[in-house]
C-alpha cells in the first residue's frame, strides 16, 4: 500500500514546513531535512518569538518543537487512525541563542496496536545535544480516507 503521509513529507525535503495540517507545525517554520517511515529530522532557526527575555530559546520551544515532531513522526506510518499525545517527558542539557539553528531527530521506539512511544532528540549543528524528549500517543479516532 502506498504510504502518502511519507510521499508528503519526502516530497518536502529541504523545504521550509508551510502546509502543515498543524497550525503550530507552520509557526515553527521548520526546514524538513529528512523523511523515513518512523523517523524524521527537522532544522528551525531560532527567531525572537521562541526565546526568553535573556535571548535563548525558551524551554517551552524545545518541548513544543519535541512534541511537534513526534506528531508528524506518526503521521509517516500512514495508520488509519488519529494518534494524540498521552505524556511529554523533556530534558533540557544546554541552551542555544536567537539566530541559531538546531535540529530536531525523532524516532519510533515501539508501535503497538493503540500505544505509540517516539522520542526526539535536538542537537545544534555541531551535533551538541541539547534536549531530549519521549512520548507515548494514543490511538484516537479514525481518519477518513
Amino acid at each position: 500500500m502506498e504510504n502518502k503521509a511519507l510521499n508528503f513529507f519526502k516530497n518536502n525535503i529541504n523545504k521550509q514546513i508551510t502546509n502543515s495540517l498543524s497550525p503550530v507545525g507552520n509557526w515553527l517554520k521548520g526546514v524538513l531535512k529528512n523523511a523515513e517511515e518512523g523517523e524524521l529530522t527537522i532544522e528551525f532557526k531560532i527567531r525572537p518569538e521562541m526565546a526568553n527575555p535573556m535571548g535563548y530559546v525558551h524551554g517551552g520551544i524545545y518541548s513544543l518543537i519535541i512534541d511537534e515532531i513526534i506528531g508528524a513522526t506518526v503521521f509517516t506510518l500512514n495508520l488509519d487512525n488519529h494518534f494524540v499525545t498521552v505524556n511529554l517527558s523533556v530534558d533540557y542539557f544546554a541552551n542555544v541563542k536567537i539566530g541559531d539553528t538546531i535540529k530536531a531527530v525523532s524516532k519510533i521506539v515501539k508501535q503497538g496496536k493503540k500505544i505509540i512511544n517516539v522520542e526526539c532528540q535536538i542537537y545544534n549543528l555541531d551535533n551538541k545535544l541539547l534536549a531530549k524528549g519521549s512520548s507515548n500517543l494514543i490511538k484516537n479516532i479514525e481518519i477518513e480516507k
